[in-house]
């Protein structure tokens, strides 16, 4: 084991499922039922600002999202949004809220071949009924020792989770695709910290590489995770 990991935390959404082109989705069908008040540019640019100032009392998630649309929705239209696309908008997010879930390629695998010689926890953030949904649907269930569904992801609660579900954060390490939420706080907790791009990421969870970090890692997809932590022993 490399230099006595013995715990390894994995994100959920857009590390072992997909996540963030659901919202995309919805994003656009938002730009569609609002395409007569306001440019696509200008309507994204005024539901990330609602997103961002509406973390604090909604979280992260796709109840919070909606209300954001909605809010935006209101203020882009002078609040003349029509009731039939405010309707619209709700049914969006509960088609989100239950969309089947899509595993991501070697997800399963991954964990299934690390799960025999380590602790496995899922450590995730959003919506706690919308992250239950998820992982019973996913089938991995019971493949973890732990689960983890948080507010926010920061260093210190990293360290709370690693102390409490194994030996400590510098015998951890966290997976996941979000550099802001999973990677760099993982790393200030002590804990080595692997990034798996998804490819779509949203804008408010956008770093720079911490490249100057010794215990920094960047992998392609989950299929190397394995190799990787042998290549560190």
């Amino acid at each position: 084991m490399p230099r006595n990991l013995t715990t390894i935390g994995f994100d959920a959404d857009d590390t072992l499922w997909q996540n963030e082109q659901f919202f995309r989705m919805t994003q656009e069908r938002f730009a569609e039922l609002l395409a007569d008040f306001a440019e696509p540019d200008h309507l994204q640019a005024r539901l990330l600002a609602a997103e961002k100032r509406n973390l604090g009392h909604y979280g992260f998630g796709v109840k919070g999202f909606v209300l954001s649309m909605i809010e935006t929705a209101i203020e882009v239209t002078e609040e003349r949004v029509p009731a039939a696309v405010i309707g619209k908008l709700l049914a969006a997010g509960q088609d989100m809220l239950n969309h089947p879930i899509e595993l991501l390629p070697h997800a399963r695998a991954a964990i299934e071949d690390l799960a025999p010689r380590f602790r496995i926890l899922l450590i995730t953030k959003g919506d706690l009924l919308d992250q239950e949904r998820k992982l019973a649907q996913s089938g991995l269930g019971e493949l973890f020792d732990g689960v983890e569904i948080v507010s926010n992801k920061t260093a210190a609660i990293y360290a709370d989770i690693f102390a409490r579900h194994g030996d400590g954060a510098d015998r951890a390490m966290m997976v996941g695709n979000s550099l802001r939420s999973d990677v760099i706080p993982a790393l200030e907790a002590g804990a080595w910290g692997v990034f798996v791009p998804h490819g779509i990421t949203w804008a408010l969870e956008h770093a720079e590489p911490p490249l100057a970090r010794p215990r920094f890692r960047e992998l392609p997809d989950l299929k190397n995770l394995p190799r990787l932590i042998e290549e560190l022993a």
